[in-house]
């Protein structure tokens, strides 16, 4: 048998460090095993699914050195590898189901389902959709014939226990009691995520699934199916969770967590795999530094710890420290800061806000340093402003945060739309409102366009210097953030 592994992210965002982290794994274990790695794009979700966010994935897999053998811009035998491109198969397999028993067409409005689940938490059940959900065939038909909208669900037992194996936790018990039962084709025809994901991985002859830890639960849904259709599942290997310092589970409210971030930091690829091969996993000598290569020919999937490993920036920036004085020659430094500060396409993009500015070459540094540095040296006082007061400097920085945080396009024209209707909401001058935005973002509001700073800057770096801003200033407490969020909703939704 040839080793098959894949990753399968979703293009809704900046590529997140936690889908190269599984992708590393995925990776080292193909190569192992002298197998096959492939990457497929799950964008069913077509309103948040993006192009711009798809070759972002390619670029950040592929700055890290995480190349695949099969994927939508490579090509490959079980093409295509991109879902919405698929859509048409997915829907057979469910009908197949539905002929099999296995599966139904379900009619149940939302406000149906919510009686449901308030009935099954009044008798102490798991407030999942599951019960009385079916109708009479003859009713079935007549719905189906008036063209009624309809979903198809899967059948899950009632009772009883399901015994999941996995490579790193052994037998997995979970009641299916505990599970509900699944769409598998929603009402515009579109499969979810369960449906696909396993008609995929069968097609695909996908051999082996290392996935987090939060997809255990869906893995007695994935091996019902697989029992349904007649397949071979993959062996399964649930690994841990990335943490915040804190142990809280990784977030980009926490935690800078684009792989894009830390390209532009000015980190080594090569100390960043490095540090996400030490998620969880160690060298048979425990040496902390190695190359993806080295990682490659020791790797054991059972020296995995399901301990929660803790992705700490402050680490990462001193393993990289490491790579840079260890491995780089001076001249291979120079040319590695020459083609991260002197990118000829990122300067080109600053040109015309510097050259308006400068009076001698001299002028250039200083001028344009904040589009460089990592995290800029502000303080409480850098905030002070005789209109807005610190509640109002926080608000338009956690407001805009989010606002930003939910843009899919990320350009000078989408930024200042949003930026616009947020200080019109909070009935804010936009000299006022963007103020800490400047400070936040230049260090200083006596820079150049703040918009054009943003976009060149991306979506990620901005991001985080507006979440260094708040934390410089105190940010929210828990009860204080519960007040924010209603009042963010309440702004946003008029």
């Amino acid at each position: 048998m040839t080793v098959r592994t894949r990753i399968a992210p979703s293009p809704t965002g900046d590529p997140h460090v936690g889908t190269a982290y599984v992708a590393l794994f995925n990776l080292c274990f193909a190569r192992q095993h002298g197998g096959q790695f492939i990457l497929r794009i799950e964008d069913t979700d077509q309103a948040r699914s993006t192009s711009e966010s798809e070759q972002q994935i390619f670029d950040a897999l592929r700055w890290l050195g995480l190349d695949w053998d099969e994927g939508p811009d490579v090509g490959g035998p079980h093409g295509p590898y991109r879902q919405s491109e698929r859509k048409g198969m997915y829907a057979d397999y469910a009908f197949e189901l539905v002929r099999k028993g296995h599966a139904f067409y379900c009619f149940r409005t939302p406000e149906e389902l919510e009686q449901i689940r308030e009935e099954r938490k009044a008798q102490g059940l798991n407030p999942g959709i599951k019960g009385h959900l079916e109708l009479p065939e003859d009713d079935v038909q007549r719905r189906l014939a008036a063209g009624e909208p309809y979903v198809i669900r899967m059948k899950v037992p009632d009772e009883g226990v399901c015994v999941i194996q996995d490579m790193l936790r052994g037998e997995i018990e979970i009641d299916w009691s505990q599970v509900d039962c699944q769409i598998l084709l929603k009402s515009d025809g579109m499969p979810t995520y369960h449906l696909a994901n396993v008609v995929d991985d069968h097609l695909m002859q996908i051999t082996h699934v290392l996935r987090g830890e939060e997809w255990i639960n869906s893995a007695p849904k994935h091996k019902l199916l697989y029992e349904y259709f007649g397949w071979d599942m993959p062996v399964l290997c649930h690994l841990p969770l990335l943490r915040n310092p804190d142990k809280s589970k990784l977030s980009k409210r926490k935690n800078p967590t684009s792989i894009t971030f830390y390209e532009r930091m000015g980190f080594m690829p090569e100390a960043v795999v490095n540090y996400l091969g030490r998620m969880g996993w160690s060298m048979p000598d425990e040496r902390e530094k190695f190359t993806l290569a080295e990682m490659i020919e020791h790797f054991d999937i059972n020296r995995v710890s399901l301990g929660g490993p803790v992705f700490d920036v402050a680490k990462l920036r001193w393993l990289n420290s490491l790579w840079l004085r260890e491995n780089l020659t001076d001249e291979e430094f120079v040319a590695r800061l020459q083609q991260w500060w002197f990118n000829r396409e990122k300067l080109a993009s600053l040109v015309p806000h510097i050259k308006s500015r400068a009076e001698v070459f001299s002028d250039v540094a200083p001028m344009a340093a904040f589009m460089f540095a990592g995290e800029l040296n502000l303080t409480p006082e850098s905030f002070a402003h005789n209109k807005l007061d610190e509640g109002q400097v926080r608000r338009v920085l956690q407001f805009s945060l989010w606002r930003l945080e939910a843009q899919r396009h990320w350009s000078k024209e989408t930024i200042f739309a949003d930026i616009k209707a947020l200080a019109k909401a909070m009935d804010l001058k936009m000299g006022d409102f963007m103020f800490p935005i400047f400070v936040a973002v230049a260090g200083t509001p006596n820079s150049w366009s703040v918009m054009d700073s943003m976009a060149s800057l991306g979506p990620d770096m901005t991001r985080a210097r507006l979440r260094h801003a708040l934390d410089v200033l105190g940010g929210f407490s828990k009860k204080e953030t519960k007040k924010v969020e209603k009042e963010y909703a309440a702004l946003t939704a008029e």
